[in-house]
């Protein structure tokens, strides 16, 4: 018999952390590059080149999500 926490396996914890830690994290990292851009008064055009490139790596974690769901892995 598989060990529980509150009646969770270990797995599902793991689960439940990667999808919702990580977007907690994605989420606060966004926030990051809006204070930088609002701070270094970086206008329109410079805050959509700030979000695009520090927020690529993002897009990939939610990309790989995105097809999972798809494709029900």
């Amino acid at each position: 018999m598989e060990p529980t926490v509150f009646g969770f396996t270990e797995s599902q914890i793991a689960q439940f952390g990667l999808t919702f830690g990580v977007g907690a994290f994605i989420l606060y990292m966004l926030f990051i590059v809006f204070n930088l851009a609002r701070e270094s008064k970086a206008g329109k055009f410079g805050t959509f080149v700030l979000f695009l490139v520090l927020s690529f790596g993002m897009l990939g974690f939610l990309a790989k999500n995105l097809i999972q769901w798809v494709l029900n892995i």
